[in-house]
């Protein structure tokens, strides 16, 4: 049973995965909320509003500018341009997914990682197998699985006789969430049944004579477990900085040397993650003297004898967590773990979208949500302000989102908070390279709740990006901020107009 705090102060830890290097970064990566997360002030300030065409027509964006506002209490839809123009939601993608999530498993649902031995257990020695059983909780970590091989040894367990198994057949296998984006960002790691760190391995290096010595770990704050699934070797290049192959079951990476420095670490994806939990299981047991074979990974579990269990946070707090940092690896698992739950395994990523796309239409009306996956990492999802908004209100009814957001302090045109503010906001960001969203709820200084949708997209632009560009492409900082700052405008905008 994890509590608010614990869980509070390990999603600060790591449920990041920042996304802004392109190169090895100069030092240790530590985790942030999402950088864009305020609102910064633009030209409708305190003033009288400017009308909705003099600040599109301001905003100086390529591409295209969808949006609505509507009334919480009647669902009136208040304005709007372009509403019924479906553009990429981004991570603002991942409301959707809370909803589907609460609505398919319920806001208490956990998910369980277990132990599982098949055959007796005499004098301290299994005669069958040893099965670590993913249950699809995407927020198992390498304390947990070291509270399992503690609790192993409790159960009297000090010899394994037979094979050491890792079931991940709770969900389906992914390579990674978005394969157009480099081999080498932690935001699109593989998924799978069982997850570790958010399926992120820590690379460090630090100079040595001559050269770098490095080291692949599954570190927390607690432990710091060297890996044997992942190897890096140093290459002497200026590009590229990374490489990635599988070789013989491992993940195998290079780096250039010119990117180095004198020392740093970063986060990287994890393609195998049933290898990367086993390894660091059998690392954890073999320090209670329990002595695992190679890991067999199989997909279909069999019957057997629970040793240990971990449970993960309830739903309902893993959704606040994964909305709060944006963790794509969370929105894939538990929106694939929804779909299954609703009778039907799915074989991807992008069935399982579909078949939250059909469950939108059928519970909100809404025809223009054309998801390719759960956390709007893939710039193929299309979903129209107008479809978000009539969600919105209708979950802001039934008291299902709202409290799930994250409250977004409104900002000066110097990125300073506006503590006195009188327009609060609770909303979803959703940032890609050329497409920005931001959807939500907005509370007017007279009280008056709104519900409210912006999508910014320049697909023309994005489209131009190489595979290799994809973290820092040039131009894409500076449009990213101009959006920012119009939805702030609309905010404001809509805050003044229509908070009597």
């Amino acid at each position: 049973m994890l509590s608010r705090r614990f869980f509070l102060s390990a999603a600060a830890a790591a449920l990041t995965a920042p996304a802004a290097l392109a190169n090895a970064p100069l030092k240790s990566l530590r985790p942030v909320a999402r950088a864009g997360a305020g609102l910064v002030s633009g030209a409708a300030g305190a003033g009288s509003a400017a009308s909705l065409k003099t600040l599109l027509a301001g905003a100086g964006l390529s591409g295209q500018v969808a949006c609505a506002v509507a009334e919480v209490k009647t669902g009136k839809q208040l304005e709007a341009h372009d509403a019924e123009v479906a553009l990429p939601p981004a991570s603002v993608a991942k409301a959707l997914t809370a909803l589907y999530a609460l609505d398919s498993l319920g806001a208490n649902h956990r998910f369980t990682t277990r132990i599982i031995a098949t055959g007796t257990v005499s004098g301290g020695t299994l005669q069958g197998d040893l099965i670590l059983a993913g249950g699809g909780d995407p927020m198992l970590n390498t304390d947990h699985l070291a509270q399992l091989a503690q609790a192993l040894k409790t159960a009297g367990i000090r010899e394994v006789r037979g094979a050491f198994k890792v079931y991940d057949g709770a969900l389906p296998q992914v390579h990674s969430i978005d394969g157009d984006q480099p081999d080498h960002v932690g935001y699109s790691p593989a998924v799978s049944g069982i997850a570790l760190n958010f399926n992120r391995v820590h690379f460090e290096w630090k100079r040595a004579g001559k050269g770098w010595a490095v080291n692949m770990d599954a570190r927390t704050h607690k432990y710091r477990p060297e890996v044997s699934m992942a190897r890096m070797k140093v290459a002497s290049r200026a590009l590229p900085v990374y490489t990635y192959a599988d070789r013989g079951g491992t993940d195998y990476w290079t780096v250039a040397s010119q990117a180095l420095g004198k020392g740093g670490a970063r986060w990287l994806p994890v393609r195998r993650p049933a290898d990367y939990a086993a390894d660091v299981f059998r690392t954890m047991a073999r320090s209670h003297g329990i002595k695992l074979k190679a890991a067999k990974q199989i997909s279909t579990l069999p019957p057997g004898r629970l040793l240990a269990q971990h449970h993960s946070p309830p739903l309902d707090l893993m959704l606040k967590g994964m909305l709060k940092y944006s963790n794509n690896l969370m929105a894939e698992m538990i929106g694939m773990a929804a779909t299954a739950k609703r009778g039907k395994r799915p074989s991807g990523l992008k069935e399982s979208a579909t078949q939250m796309s059909r469950w939108a239409k059928a519970k909100y009306g809404v025809s223009s949500v054309r998801m390719v996956d759960h956390s709007g990492l893939g710039d193929a999802s299309r979903v129209a302000p107008s479809a978000l908004l009539m969600v919105l209100v209708a979950a802001y009814k039934a008291g299902a989102l709202k409290p799930l957001l994250k409250r977004f302090p409104m900002r000066d045109a110097r990125g300073r908070v506006i503590k006195t503010h009188p327009i609060k906001v609770a909303a979803k960001t959703g940032t890609l390279n050329f497409v920005s969203g931001l959807g939500g709820f907005l509370t007017t200084s007279s009280g008056t709740e709104l519900a409210f949708t912006i999508f910014v997209a320049d697909s023309k632009a994005r489209a131009r990006i190489s595979r290799a560009e994809r973290e820092r492409p040039k131009g894409a900082k500076a449009w990213n901020k101009k959006a920012k700052r119009l939805q702030q405008q609309l905010i404001e905008r809509w805050g003044q107009t229509y908070g009597s």
